[in-house]
């Protein structure tokens, strides 16, 4: 009888190469560099923005409202933004927001300097931010598709996920820092220069190094055929579904997380921003695990669903800041694995043409809902307890994944 075989551990070099496959291609780190700078800067003022309404007004629903005018753009126009993506040069179109959104940040920080600024004044620069956003977001994530070759899509979009996580990290930390030393003025404009890091990655790039999608001709009905087109794959519809009951009632971090922290544990900035930074190290994490999958399809997206409400379960109920910590490291981890799957499946089952579409239909539903869902966790908090749109939250992405289990069987 033949001796068995020892058993093999995977060395460090090559679980990294794996994980980190699309970082070969010199165009995506470039972008991956320039992104991970500027998106510490856009955590950096979300955060501050949401810390400033909420010590000026005292008011859930005034949270509410900034995360309405930030995402509500999305909700309105993004799926006509994703018809301009599927027929624009995305590198291009990309110079455009990232110099918009730069300029944002610079009004957002005269007017935190000013003194005494009209509240409203806020509102305003948040909604002008939030209609870039609504072209920005899809124009980022299909560009992704253009920087790696096809075999390594599937790795570059788990990749850019734990990027944006990587400024998760490390933005709510800068944004205490730097709101409890120096104020909220220079928090808006040290992400005002992170933009310059973008700038410079887009110039420095190898245009015969991109795969240049084919632009789509200009169309009447071009938004339309997208939804009629994802209501024609399963895998699509069943994860949009899924996604619409999370956006709605789960994924409002911005608002349910301070609430959470100043209202219901009686905990300062400086505790939320902590709170948040052990929320983006799981989200990191989630990332990195997901990264190592060569596909992704819709049973991952109700798996992670059905993690994210019962990690929103042990938060609503965690007795003190300390233990916050430690469970927002899950809340994380289960939310971003629900976010990386459900780009996956919309990325890799997309054909190329309507994939600027899909993309903008899939953050209308997942992120464009919190002009929805944020108010109305505010308000509910306002009228009964902290805790309780964290209850909500978890409710809804157990029943969306039980319903996706159940759509998916029969289709």
């Amino acid at each position: 009888m033949a001796a068995a075989e020892p058993l093999e551990l995977e060395p460090v070099a090559g679980f990294w190469t794996r994980t980190l496959a699309s970082l070969r291609s010199r165009n995506f780190r470039l972008f991956f560099i320039g992104q991970t700078i500027s998106n510490t800067g856009n955590w950096l003022t979300m955060v501050a923005l949401t810390l400033l309404v909420l010590h000026r007004t005292n008011s859930g629903v005034a949270v509410g409202a900034v995360a309405a005018c930030q995402f509500g753009p999305i909700l309105l126009v993004s799926a006509w933004a994703g018809a301009v993506v599927d027929r624009s040069n995305k590198k291009r179109l990309l110079l455009f927001t990232q110099v918009g959104e730069m300029l944002q940040s610079f009004a957002l920080a005269a007017l935190a300097f000013a003194r005494d600024a009209p509240l409203g004044a806020f509102f305003g620069v948040a909604i002008v931010g939030g209609c870039l956003l609504a072209v920005d977001n899809p124009v980022r994530r299909s560009f992704v598709n253009e920087m790696v070759p096809q075999k390594d899509v599937a790795n570059a979009v788990t990749v850019y996920s734990a990027m944006v996580n990587i400024s998760r990290i490390g933005g709510p930390a800068l944004a205490g820092v730097l709101i409890v030393t120096v104020g909220y003025g220079w928090a808006f404009t040290v992400d005002a220069f992170s933009y310059v890091a973008v700038l410079i990655a887009l110039a420095m790039m190898r245009p015969a190094e991109l795969r240049v999608t084919e632009a789509t001709a200009r169309a009447k009905g071009q938004v339309r055929a997208g939804v009629r087109y994802i209501l024609s794959v399963p895998e699509l519809w069943i994860t949009f579904a899924v996604s619409l009951a999370v956006g709605l009632g789960s994924y409002n971090f911005t608002v349910t997380l301070p609430l959470l922290v100043e209202r219901g544990l009686h905990g300062s900035d400086g505790a939320y921003t902590i709170v948040y930074s052990a929320f983006s190290v799981g989200a990191l994490v989630g990332a990195l695990v997901v990264a190592r999958r060569e596909d992704v399809g819709v049973v991952a997206v109700l798996r992670s669903s059905a993690a994210l409400g019962g990690s929103l379960l042990l938060i609503a109920v965690v007795p003190s800041v300390a233990f916050a910590i430690v469970v927002s490291l899950v809340v994380g981890a289960a939310g971003v694995a629900f976010m990386t799957a459900v780009t996956s499946v919309v990325q890799l089952r997309t054909k190329p043409s309507m994939l600027g579409r899909v993309l903008a239909l899939q953050t209308v539903v997942l992120i464009g809902t919190t002009p929805v869902g944020g108010p109305l966790a505010g308000a509910l908090a306002d009228a009964t307890n902290a805790r309780v749109p964290m209850v909500v939250g978890a409710g809804c992405a157990i029943a969306a994944a039980g319903f996706g289990a159940l759509a998916a069987r029969r289709a």
